[in-house]
C-alpha cells in the first residue's frame, strides 16, 4: 500500500512539473507575440494563430488551460497591451495596477 501511495505522489509531482513546463512555453509564446507586435504590429494575430493551431491547442491543454475562443481572445488582449509577462507577473506591476484602479474609483 505504501508503495502505491509513493508512486501516486511521484506521478502527481511529475504531472505538476510537466504542467509548469508547458505553462512556461505559453509565457514564451506570449513574449514572442509581444515582440512581434512591437516590431511588426501583428502580435495579437500571431498569438491567435498559434493558439488556434493544433500545436498551440495541445500546449495550452498540457499547461492546464482550456483552449477555447475565450482564452484566445484573452491572449490577444494581453498581447495588445504590450506588457511583457515577466513584468505583468511581478509584484511591483500588480501594486501599480491596484493603485491606478484605486485612484480611478
Amino acid at each position: 500500500m505504501r508503495d502505491f501511495v509513493d508512486g501516486t505522489a511521484y506521478n502527481n509531482e511529475q504531472g505538476n512539473r510537466a504542467r509548469k513546463l508547458f505553462a512556461a512555453v505559453v509565457l514564451a509564446a506570449l513574449d514572442d507575440a509581444i515582440a512581434d507586435d512591437k516590431k511588426y504590429g501583428n502580435g495579437p494575430e500571431q498569438i491567435a494563430r498559434w493558439a488556434r493551431s493544433r500545436d498551440g491547442r495541445e500546449v495550452l491543454s498540457c499547461a492546464g488551460i482550456d483552449p477555447n475562443e475565450r482564452v484566445v481572445e484573452g491572449l490577444m488582449e494581453f498581447v495588445g497591451r504590450g506588457v511583457r509577462t515577466s513584468v505583468a507577473l511581478s509584484r511591483e506591476e500588480s501594486e501599480r495596477r491596484n493603485a491606478a484602479q484605486a485612484e480611478a474609483a
